[in-house]
């Protein structure tokens, strides 16, 4: 009897303990790089987005918000009558598939009939029905790109990319675009990683 009661509130504290998980931050960690030659924020600091033939469907338009919500967090100001800066965007998504370095060729060796590791090769159950492999990691990346308006010369380019093994939700893109403008207008000189906290959905 002891044990039965126990038993619910077991899975009561675990229920409560997964609920929390889901309403917890998660951390995006980006790695960033940037090349400016500005001196400082333009005045007046306003910018239109240009976008390119393949971003003129309205399924662009959230990730375009996205980018307008991060270019204000930097003190630029959407001003598509009079810009100081023309601003281009780039997103790609993709997975990646994870390689295991203690087992290049699989457990039985280089041959082409080796069926182990993670990415197994043959008929095994390593292989063919890739039973054996991991979740690949999703791959999420954007860049930023602006111009003089008046002279069309590129003063400023930036890109964030972030790679996990889970489903990205799309408001990553919007920690990406901040985590690119890390530092604007004057950035940190070669690569980094800027850790961004994404606030999960409410379950």
């Amino acid at each position: 009897m002891t044990q039965r009661r126990w038993l619910p509130a077991l899975f009561l504290g675990l229920t409560v303990t997964l609920l929390a998980g889901c309403s917890t931050t998660r951390v995006v960690e980006g790695q960033v790089q940037s090349f400016s030659t500005l001196a400082a924020v333009p005045a007046p600091a306003t910018y239109r987005i240009e976008r390119l033939p393949s971003q003129q469907a309205p399924s662009f338009d959230p990730i375009a918000t996205l980018a307008e919500q991060s270019l204000a967090r930097a003190g630029l100001q959407r001003d598509d009558a009079a810009p100081r800066l023309l601003v281009q965007l780039g997103v790609q998504a993709d997975a990646v598939p994870r390689y295991d370095p203690f087992r290049p060729y699989g457990p039985y060796g280089p041959g082409p009939w080796g069926m182990g590791g993670w990415h197994g090769r043959g008929w095994g159950v390593h292989g063919v029905w890739r039973f054996g492999e991991p979740t690949p990691l999703h791959r999420r990346a954007v860049s930023i790109v602006m111009r003089d308006a008046s002279t069309q010369a590129v003063v400023y380019e930036t890109s964030a990319v972030h790679e996990d093994v889970w489903v990205s939700d799309p408001a990553v893109y919007g920690v990406l675009f901040d985590a690119a403008l890390n530092g604007f207008p004057k950035p940190p000189q070669g690569p980094r990683q800027v850790r961004i906290p994404l606030a999960s959905p409410a379950p």
